[in-house]
């Protein structure tokens, strides 16, 4: 049994974290919340509480709990550094919502910091659990598309209203979506050898900090991905689409936990995050006979509580982490790098 502490107690841990948790009852229990306002969620509050989970406003009441296993920083993205930092020079054990910094700099002081206390420090990239991404993994190891040769990933809204008016580099839509589907492809495919960057503002052009963007990264054997995601989007193109030597895959539609979460269907529940039929991707390719083959991929279901499977594994049985320390540093390196220079730009990531 580990003990959690969450630092933030808003939309995202009660969303994206503690009902995956409470599935997991038999290897985690949520000790401590800290958070700053503690009292904004008095139902959710009084669940936990019930349980056993202790709140107050100050990280020193972490710090100074030796009973803790692993501590969830869930706070907005500008204090990341600032917290983790103060997490690990404690030796406490971290795992840290997305972009988790804005440069490479800090991310190799966490890093370093992490390897002198000997404490776990990890993003908690859940989108790894996508159910589309699970498929498109499965996808590209049948080989159904032969060697892939270009691949297209979108995550697109309509929020035409929600423009933000200045901020920092964390808050714009690169850092924001872009520290997901970035990871997503280093996940896949590793360290591209250039990247070119096309960064916008689309929604208010008074507006100081982009929210759309358009990324290619070019990796050895003439392969090209394509990372997009737009804030104005009222008709949105597929999630993903994939062009190989033998034929192509097209998904439409998002992971039904999304979906599902904002309803207010929890994991557990009947039904929760199941790909409808008719959302299924589809693969079209040719067999050795040269017949055109076209065929329906039914979703693998997705988890993003096996982000904290993947935790108890590190912890308790040693292995290797879900998100390696070369993943995250190639991550934030194609961020920052994103945003260093007008755009658009062309960056090399050549050794």
């Amino acid at each position: 049994m580990l003990n959690i502490a969450y630092i933030g107690f808003g939309k995202s841990t009660n969303r994206y974290h503690i009902p995956y948790v409470k599935e997991r009852s038999e290897h985690f229990h949520i000790s401590r919340i800290v958070a700053p306002h503690i009292d904004k969620r008095p139902s959710d509050r009084a669940k936990l509480e019930a349980t056993g989970t202790v709140f107050s406003t100050d990280i020193q009441d972490i710090i100074a709990d030796n009973t803790l296993d692993l501590v969830v920083v869930v706070t907005p993205a500008p204090t990341h550094f600032a917290v983790a930092k103060q997490l690990l020079a404690a030796g406490k054990n971290v795992l840290i919502d997305k972009p988790v910094v804005a440069t490479v700099k800090e991310i190799t002081e966490l890093i370093d910091l992490a390897k002198q206390h000997n404490a776990f420090f990890m993003p908690f990239q859940n989108r790894r659990f996508d159910s589309d991404f699970i498929t498109l993994q499965h996808v590209l190891a049948a080989g159904y598309i032969g060697r892939p040769i270009e691949l297209e990933l979108h995550m697109d809204h309509y929020r035409p209203n929600d423009a933000k008016q200045s901020g920092g580099v964390m808050e714009t839509t690169w850092f924001d979506h872009g520290a997901h589907l970035v990871d997503q492809m280093v996940a896949l495919f590793g360290k591209p050898q250039h990247v070119a960057y096309d960064l916008r503002v689309a929604r208010d052009l008074s507006a100081s900090l982009s929210d759309q963007f358009e990324v290619n990264l070019f990796y050895k054997d003439a392969f090209k991905a394509t990372i997009q995601s737009s804030e104005i989007t009222a008709v949105h193109y597929p999630k993903w689409i994939l062009h190989g030597s033998k034929g192509s895959y097209i998904k439409y539609n998002i992971d039904q936990q999304e979906y599902d979460l904002k309803t207010g269907i929890m994991p557990g529940d009947t039904g929760f995050g199941i790909d409808a039929p008719q959302d299924y991707g589809k693969v079209t390719y040719y067999n050795q006979n040269n017949d055109r083959i076209e065929k329906i991929i039914p979703s693998i279901n997705g988890d993003y509580g096996r982000v904290y499977d993947a935790v108890y594994e590190t912890l308790v049985n040693h292995q290797d982490k879900l998100v390696s320390n070369e993943q995250l540093l190639t991550t934030i390196s194609i961020l920052e790098a994103g945003a260093s220079a007008p755009s658009p730009h062309i960056v090399n990531f050549n050794d």
